[in-house]
């Protein structure tokens, strides 16, 4: 155990978040994300027993998003025509907001498909059991400063 580190982090993964440099990516995918046939390039780690909300909190404690991008932090766009609604991004704007100071300003949306692609090339694919539908979330790293 380690004091000051949330107890949601397992050794996998923050050892997943240290090796990250800046700019890497690192998706937090929900229980539908196809997060083993998208991460065959990634490192996969198993969170079948957490949410999307909590990761996102605990992650966001220890690693900045990129401040030399515009939107460090992007949801999977609903498709169109998807009767689908979204009340976990108002949690994650909550999540981001305590974090970083642009808030819900550096939240984008990437196009499904996009997202899918730009999954492949992630550094790491957290796959969780989230049960909200498009609760997808990628980050980009920024720099830590000291």
């Amino acid at each position: 155990m380690l004091k000051g580190i949330p107890k949601i982090l397992s050794p996998e993964l923050l050892k997943v978040l240290c090796e990250m440099g800046h700019s890497d990516r690192i998706v937090i995918a929900d229980g539908n994300f196809p997060a083993e046939s998208m991460g065959k390039d990634a490192i996969v780690i198993r969170c079948d027993g957490h949410g999307v909300p909590e990761l996102l909190d605990a992650i966001l404690q220890v690693i900045p998003l990129d401040t030399y991008v515009e939107k460090p932090m992007n949801l999977m766009e609903v498709m169109p025509g998807d009767p689908v609604k979204t009340p976990i991004w108002d949690t994650y704007k909550e999540i981001v907001a305590k974090h970083d100071e642009r808030g819900a300003a550096c939240v984008g949306n990437i196009e499904r498909f996009q997202f899918y692609e730009e999954a492949k090339k992630a550094y790491a694919i957290i796959a969780t059991g989230e049960s909200a539908v498009y609760a997808n979330v990628m980050l980009q790293k920024g720099v830590v400063i000291n």
